[in-house]
């Protein structure tokens, strides 16, 4: 009887500590004029709000642009609550970075995916994977390759707006250059 309990107790901890959040299928629409077959995939955004973090958090100070570290027409991509779908509207700021990193091909980009505070720690550094990931593919699609592209998550880590107040801005992919 020990061992039957022993181990259902293993099986549900194991389960209990599992994650449901799917990283390998990122939504990208190709809007570009060439014939390229974006991936494809279904992906829902499903997880609890988690509690309010103790924590102090220091919110992130906006830089200048510098002209010699990449294109200074934008490099934040915003999103929607709880999604990490590329807006129509992000394409001009992905396609100049594309335009960019083709035309340097030794510079490389770090894509920095951020979260707003709703939500469990776990849970928003997938959500911020997912949007990086997400910007990475887009600038895959325009002809960037891998190698020079890397997509990390700060989740709600780093915002842009501290605060419960207008939580937008912190739903973000920041692209930057080394």
């Amino acid at each position: 009887m020990k061992k039957i309990f022993l181990a259902l107790a293993a099986t549900a901890l194991i389960a209990g500590c599992s994650s449901g959040v799917k990283l390998d299928n990122v939504p990208v629409e190709d809007r570009s004029a060439t014939a390229v077959t974006p991936s494809t995939g279904t992906g829902g955004n499903t997880g609890a709000a988690g509690g309010i973090n103790d924590r102090t958090v220091t919110p992130a100070t906006p830089t200048t642009p510098d002209l010699a570290a990449g294109p200074a027409t934008g490099r934040i991509v915003y999103f929607d609550f709880n999604s990490y779908v590329v807006k129509p509207e992000a394409q001009s700021i992905i396609e100049n970075n594309a335009r960019y990193l083709r035309a340097n091909s030794t510079r490389k980009a770090v894509i920095e995916g951020h979260t707003d505070e709703v939500g469990g720690r776990e849970y928003n550094l997938a959500l911020g994977q997912r949007r990086s990931e997400a910007v990475r593919r887009s600038l895959g699609l325009l002809g960037v390759p891998d190698s020079q592209i890397e997509a990390v998550s700060f989740g709600k880590e780093k915002p842009a707006v501290a605060g419960g107040g207008e939580q937008a801005q912190n739903r973000r992919a920041e692209i930057t250059y080394r």
